[in-house]
This record gives C-alpha cells, sequence and structure tokens, in this order.
C-alpha cells in the first residue's frame, strides 16, 4: 500500500470517526480496538520500592570475534547468544512510560529500546518500545500498554511479535498487514497497587502460553524476514568513530522529550552511556534495581503526522519509495564511546531494516552490544543538546 494512499485512508477514517469519539483523549480512557483473546491470569508480587541503583560495572566486552561452542551471534546485539534461539523471533514490547508506571520492571535486559512520542497530547508522553531475542528469560516486563501506528510499521522489520494491550483504531490497517503478528491483552495481571492500566506485565510462562494458544504465528523466522540488521563492527577492532573529522565529543546527550526529560550520560571506564528520566536514574525494579544503559545511541528524525486534536499521530519511519540507491533519507546522529556523527538512516519498506550513513553515503558499524534508538519529531531534530 502506498504511503500517501495510506495517511488519506486514515484521515478519512479519522473525519468520519471523530464525530463518535470526539470525547476520547489519547493516553485517556483509551479503549483497545479488540478484547483479550484469554483472560489475564492474576499475579500477586511483593511491593517493589523504588531505590538508588547500585554501582555495577557493565561486563567487558570479549575481545574474540569468533564464537564460543554452542553460540551464535544475537542479530540485534552482535552478542553472543545460545545457538538454540538462533532462529528464534525477538519480541517488541510496549511499555509504558509514564512517571505512575515506574517503576520500571525487565528493562536492563533488553537488545534493544527505542523511544518515541506517544501522544501529542501530556506533553508528548513517550512510550517503549523494548526488543528481547532470548524472551524464555523473562521473569517480569512492562508494563504493558498499547501499540499506534509508528510501532506496527518499525517493529516488522526485525520479524518480531509485538506484545501490548489494544491500541486506537488508527491501527487497524496496519493489523491487517500479513506480515504483522502480535499478542494483545493476554498478558498477566500482577497486583502493585496501582490503577489498572499500570497492572499489565509479561511474567515467566506468558509468551509460550501465547504461542501455544496462537498456533499460526511462528516462534521463528518466518518468509517476511529479511535478515542481517544492524552492521556490527567486530570485537577486536571497535568502532571509535575516530576516522571521522568532524565527529563531536558527547559525554551528556540530552533528547526533546518535553514529558519525561530524559538525558544520557557516558561513563568513560565502561564505555557505555546511561539512561536518566523524570530528573533521575532510570532503573529494572526486577533487576536489582540496576540502571538502563547503552552501547550505541541512534537518534532518528522522522516526519510527524498528527491524525486529530485528542493527540493521536505517528511517525513515518517508513517514508520514501524504494528506489534502491538510498538516495533520499532523513538526519540522524550515532552516538558511542563517547563521540558523535551525524548520519542519514532510510526504511526502504516495513519489513526493511532501517539503514543508517555515513557522510560519505557509507552505511555505518556500530559496535557490538545494547542500542537505544529515539525517533524524534524532524521539526524537533536541532533541539537535541550535546555536552
Amino acid at each position: 500500500m502506498k504511503k500517501r494512499t495510506l495517511v488519506i485512508a486514515l484521515s478519512l477514517v479519522a473525519a468520519l470517526s471523530l464525530a463518535a469519539c470526539g470525547k476520547d483523549k489519547a493516553e485517556e480512557n483509551e479503549q483497545p480496538t479488540e478484547e483479550a483473546s484469554q483472560p489475564a491470569a492474576e499475579v500477586t508480587v511483593p511491593a517493589m520500592v523504588m531505590q538508588e541503583a547500585p554501582a555495577t560495572e557493565a561486563p567487558a566486552q570479549e575481545e574474540s570475534d569468533t564464537p564460543p561452542d554452542g553460540m551464535v551471534a544475537n542479530p540485534l546485539t552482535g552478542e553472543w547468544i545460545d545457538a538454540s534461539i538462533a532462529d528464534q523471533r525477538p519480541i517488541a514490547a510496549m511499555v509504558d512510560d509514564e512517571k505512575t508506571a515506574l517503576p520500571h520492571f525487565g528493562v536492563s535486559e533488553a537488545d534493544i529500546i527505542y523511544e518515541m512520542t506517544n501522544s501529542t497530547a501530556n506533553d508528548g508522553v513517550t512510550r517503549f518500545m523494548v526488543m528481547v531475542k532470548d524472551w524464555g528469560k523473562i521473569k517480569q516486563l512492562g508494563s504493558i500498554r498499547s501499540t499506534r501506528p509508528t510501532n506496527l510499521q518499525t517493529f516488522p522489520e526485525w520479524n518480531a511479535v509485538l506484545c501490548h494491550d489494544g491500541g486506537p483504531f488508527y491501527n487497524d490497517m496496519f493489523y491487517a498487514n500479513p506480515y504483522v503478528d502480535r499478542f494483545s491483552g493476554t498478558f498477566s495481571r500482577v497486583n502493585n497497587g496501582k490503577p489498572r492500566e499500570f497492572t499489565e506485565y509479561i511474567v515467566s510462562g506468558d509468551l509460550e502460553k501465547n504461542f501455544k494458544n496462537n498456533s499460526k504465528i511462528s516462534q521463528t523466522y518466518n518468509e517476511y524476514y529479511k535478515g542481517d540488521h544492524y552492521q556490527f563492527a567486530t570485537r577486536s577492532n571497535p568502532n571509535t568513530l575516530d576516522q571521522y573529522s568532524d565527529a563531536k565529543t558527547v559525554n551528556k546527550v540530552s533528547l526533546p522529550f518535553d514529558h519525561n526529560k530524559p538525558w544520557l550520560e557516558y561513563n568513560a571506564d565502561e564505555g557505555v552511556y546511561y539512561y536518566f528520566q523524570y530528573g533521575g536514574k532510570e532503573v529494572d525494579a526486577g533487576n536489582d534495581n540496576k540502571q538502563v544503559c547503552f552501547k550505541n545511541l541512534l537518534i532518528q528524525g522522522a516526519r510527524l503526522e498528527q491524525f486529530d486534536k485528542n493527540g493521536y499521530m505517528m511517525f513515518h519511519t517508513n517514508d520514501f519509495d524504494y528506489t534502491g540507491d538510498y538516495s533520499d533519507t532523513r538526519e540522524g546522529w550515532y552516538i558511542t564511546n563517547g563521540k558523535a556523527i551525524k548520519v542519514s538512516w532510510k526504511k526502504a519498506e516495513d519489513t526493511a531494516p532501517t539503514r543508517y550513513f555515513d557522510e560519505n553515503g557509507d552505511e555505518i558499524k556500530i559496535n557490538v552490544g545494547k542500542t537505544y534508538v529515539a525517533i524524534l519529531s524532524d521539526k524537533r531534530f536541532g533541539d537535541i543538546k550535546f555536552e
């Protein structure tokens, strides 16, 4: 489906539906478009208290480029994983990032975290899309909330299975795509003392049960998987960005998300960027309050389209007609090892990997490790602050 046809169709649907739905607010009183396919289990867990994150060192990268016996490279991080899950599809879990949803659970073990504005209402509240390849190790992840067209256009490039709880009617045309596999509203309810919308989590056994109850959704890569995604530098020869004369030193990057005001700080001893939001550390209550950190930061400026006055919107992460030469690109940044370079990016179709290019037009190589991807309105791209 051509993108312009899609946009026109969405606008017509919005116009016809606003009379009946005009009182709905994005993020407030949101009604999912479908019911859960199975009752969510009620789980009682001890209340977690936000504590100061312990000072823990990130494990040093192995220098060997040869995988240990029985292991292969994780296509999301380049890190070694058990060969038995080499063909296992990752999940893309929609995790609420409203302050009431904190503390998060399971986010420090994510392979990739995408962050993007979820609504133009509420100062542009953001949501995480948490990518996990080895989802069998999940003990508790969330809390889980609804999805948006941006996510439905983005996650298929990983051939992932989307985990969410409903969403607005703007999603319906994307749900119809044959490469969109998802579980919605079928996870556990955790008694955490919060309002119900903040109580749904993926806990141990939930995903296995979902795959068993949805036999048409494959646990392994299917015909829509495009293969290699990120291009990784080797462990023995990491990308320092020293080869770029215009690389800038970046010890702190602040992002123009007005609701949570996030920033990332570089720890030179560990070679990673630590994530902060709402004025403090982003910690994982399910992993000893470990602070979330990343080896790679990718920032993408994208076209934002607002659908209605209630704040529903999307970023167009696939905004081009594929010509084969990636000549039409948008702005971005790649940040690693305390330095940043300007890049351009392009995504050829929903199921195609997003590609990132340096100033010479060469595809960049990112370092082995976890990655944070921020998707911003191209109108706010110039508001990123580096220190």
